[in-house]
């Protein structure tokens, strides 16, 4: 069944001190594979525009392009009724703690503008800027390396607000069936016949055994009836080489 798409505004994601223009484009490059443009920057570090960013975004302009820069992380959300905040741990706030999945279901159900806070790459966000929250976003983690970069991190958020988007999904390609039971018989055949004379089965009483193996691995796969022809092709060249 589709999923009903959501009447809720796209959110936005907001980089608060983004430190290198590269990360900037990566994250820009994240959003836009799953459907956000909306980029709001807080104090860039190095300035904005930044000519490192276009190269990382690998055609995510428009999202450079429409990318909006604020002194303050409270400027940035001022006109968000929802914000969250992406960070690992609490640091001394106390507010509800979500995934991403659970936050972009709260985001469609509601009608106000939502907001999703990404830290410094170093450093992450600082407590004032988690305080200006209501919800903070985390993932279930390696407690022995909880290592995201700024990208990973703004991915993780977009692709779960993309399982509600009509986004277009990787074209299926459809696998030929599998070849006719005869066919394959006639491969094994061939094959055990071949070995037969160049003698691989031995010793004699585990030919049985032998042979069933050799059966179970050929039966495996699932050939279709084009494999079938090259590998009997293969064997028959083996049995009668060319003359050089």
């Amino acid at each position: 069944m589709t999923e009903t798409i959501s009447a809720a505004p796209v959110p936005a994601i907001v980089l608060v001190r983004p430190q290198l223009g590269e990360n900037i484009g990566k994250a820009a490059r994240a959003m836009l594979n799953f459907g956000l443009a909306e980029m709001r920057l807080v104090s860039p570090r190095d300035g904005w525009p930044n000519p490192a960013a276009g190269p990382a975004a690998s055609g995510a302009d428009i999202v450079l392009e429409g990318a909006k820069v604020y002194e303050s992380v409270a400027d940035a959300v001022a006109d968000c009724q929802n914000v969250y905040a992406t960070t690992v741990r609490k640091r001394g706030v106390t507010k509800p703690v979500v995934t991403p999945e659970v936050a972009a279901r709260e985001i469609r159900a509601t009608t106000g503008k939502s907001a999703i806070l990404f830290g410094p790459e170093r450093s992450g966000l600082e407590t004032d800027d988690v305080a200006l929250a209501r919800t903070i976003i985390t993932v279930p983690i390696n407690p022995e390396f909880g290592s995201l970069n700024l990208a990973q991190a703004v991915i993780l958020c977009a692709y779960e607000w993309s399982k509600g988007e009509a986004l277009a999904s990787p074209p299926s390609v459809e696998l030929d069936p599998p070849a006719p039971q005869d066919e394959l018989e006639g491969m094994i055949g061939q094959l055990e016949t071949m070995l037969d004379g160049a003698g691989y089965f031995f010793p004699p009483d585990r030919i049985p055994a032998t042979k069933r193996t050799l059966r179970t691995l050929l039966t495996k796969p699932g050939w279709n009836s084009n494999e079938v022809r090259t590998l009997r092709g293969v064997l028959s060249s083996l049995a009668n080489p060319r003359a050089r």
